[in-house]
């Protein structure tokens, strides 16, 4: 039996917590290096990378192409590996040093818009578009903020614990799995009686949520749709599903992403003729 761990009375950074991503996480914020960011032609300038979190900005820009309005934007990848986020350049649009990020140039001053939540709900308002009826508002923010506060349980609990930690321990996959299944049937119960997560409206809530949980019911996540018994939650699936066969979400989904089959990569994206060529650019090989 091991023995349990005693905390120190006062923490200190004395070594990497270990695990897949333990060069991005320092508890310090700030730059580390001077790093200006590239800049396009275009008047939304996206600095991300292809997690769920940036999956559902590049999601909602194509929707918004897709529907006719005019959101061309330039996306430019992050590579968290690396430490391109904390660069000055990133740092200045977010000071958290964590992807999406979003700068906004439609205006006669620039705008810096940080957090996936508050970048969707910035360019929906601007556009007046994937918000739902004036009447869903209330619910529609509702269900974007329960996505909000409840993917760090899936990502930084369970997905960590379960998929990246560098030893596996059975209190904490215990314990993310019980809340991450607690909240798909929270997703299940609610989507047995509508089509998408407000009703009859597909808006940023369905979008912001598809990204986490969406890809987690189509066995995307973590390699634990077996473990996590996923196609139990029928409606979850068959909204995710659904979702999932727009084609503005296909082409989200491979903005900015570096990893993977190649043929789902779009390292930058720059205009719409992009996804037909699909060919490595500069950045990636």
């Amino acid at each position: 039996m091991t023995e349990s761990y005693v905390p120190p009375k006062v923490w200190t950074w004395d070594k990497e917590n270990g695990g897949q991503f333990a060069s991005t996480n320092r508890p310090i914020a700030g730059a580390t290096h001077d790093a200006p960011l590239p800049k396009g032609k275009h008047p939304w300038q996206l600095h991300s990378l292809a997690t769920p979190n940036g999956q559902k900005v590049t999601i909602l820009f194509e929707e918004l192409l897709e529907a006719g309005h005019d959101a061309q934007y330039d996306a430019w990848p992050i590579r968290i590996g690396d430490g391109d986020q904390f660069g000055s350049g990133f740092v200045e649009i977010n000071p958290n040093s964590k992807i999406p990020a979003l700068l906004d140039l439609t205006g006669e001053t620039p705008v810096r818009v940080f957090e996936s939540g508050a970048i969707l709900l910035h360019l929906a308002e601007r556009y007046q578009a994937f918000l739902g009826a004036p009447g869903d508002r209330p619910e529609m923010l509702s269900w974007l903020m329960w996505q909000m506060g409840s993917a760090p349980y899936l990502g930084g609990g369970f997905g960590h614990f379960y998929a990246y930690a560098p030893e596996r321990w059975e209190y904490p996959i215990n314990r993310f799995a019980m809340e991450t299944k607690r909240q798909l049937d929270v997703l299940d119960r609610n989507l047995a009686e509508r089509r998408y997560m407000v009703g009859d409206s597909y808006t940023i809530a369905d979008i912001a949520i598809w990204a986490w949980y969406g890809n987690l019911a189509l066995g995307r996540q973590y390699d634990a749709g077996e473990f996590l018994d996923v196609e139990s939650y029928t409606n979850v699936r068959r909204w995710a599903q659904e979702i999932d066969a727009r084609p503005a979400v296909r082409r989200g989904r491979k903005v900015n992403r570096l990893f993977g089959d190649p043929s789902e990569q779009l390292h930058e994206r720059h205009d719409a003729s992009d996804f037909d060529t699909r060919t490595q650019d500069k950045l990636g090989g």
